[in-house]
C-alpha cells in the first residue's frame, strides 16, 4: 500500500512540475502583452515544494539518493552495509524534527486561516500539508528501509 501511495506522490510531483513549467511559460508570454498571471510567484513557489518533496519517499524506496562511493567502494561489503545502516539512522533522526515542525506549521496555518497577500488571497495550508505529507512518507519509508537492511545485515551475520 505504501508503494502505491509513493507512486501517487510521484505522479503528483510530476504534475506539479508540468503545471509549474506551463505557468512560467504562460506568464512570460503574457508579459510580452503587458500583463501576467495573478499570484504566479506564490503558485510557482508552492508547486516547487510539491515537485521537490513529494518524490522523496519513492526515491528512498528505490535507494536512489545521491551518494559518494569513493571511500565506501574500497571497504569490505560488511563495513559498507553497516555504514548504510548508520546513514539510515542519521536520516531518521534528521527528518524527525522536520516532520514535527511540518505538523506544527500545518496546524498553525490551518487554525489561523493564514493566507498569502495577493490578488487571489491563496491559503497557506495546502503547501504546508504537502510538506508534512511528503516528509512523513519519506520518514516512514526510511524507517522501513532501515528495518529491512538491518534484518539483512543481522541475518547475514548469523549465516556466517
Amino acid at each position: 500500500m505504501l508503494k502505491r501511495f509513493e507512486n501517487i506522490l510521484l505522479g503528483l510531483a510530476a504534475l506539479a512540475v508540468l503545471v509549474m513549467g506551463a505557468m512560467i511559460t504562460l506568464n512570460v508570454v503574457l508579459r510580452l502583452f503587458g500583463t501576467s498571471l495573478p499570484d504566479s510567484v506564490v503558485l510557482v513557489r508552492e508547486l516547487m515544494v510539491a515537485g521537490i518533496l513529494l518524490p522523496l519517499a519513492a526515491v528512498t524506496a528505490a535507494r536512489a539518493h545521491v551518494c559518494v562511493e569513493v571511500l565506501t567502494n574500497r571497504l569490505p561489503p560488511r563495513v559498507t552495509q553497516f555504514l548504510i545502516l548508520i546513514g539510515w539512522v542519521i536520516g531518521l533522526v534528521a527528518l524527525a524534527p522536520m516532520v514535527y515542525a511540518g505538523w506544527r506549521e500545518l496546524v498553525a496555518t490551518w487554525t489561523k486561516g493564514s493566507f498569502f497577500f495577493g490578488d487571489l488571497s491563496l491559503p497557506k495550508w495546502p503547501g504546508r500539508l504537502i510538506f508534512f505529507v511528503a516528509m512523513s512518507a519519506c520518514w516512514l519509508r526510511l524507517f522501513l528501509v532501515l528495518i529491512e537492511d538491518a534484518q539483512a545485515f543481522l541475518h547475514e551475520k548469523k549465516a556466517k
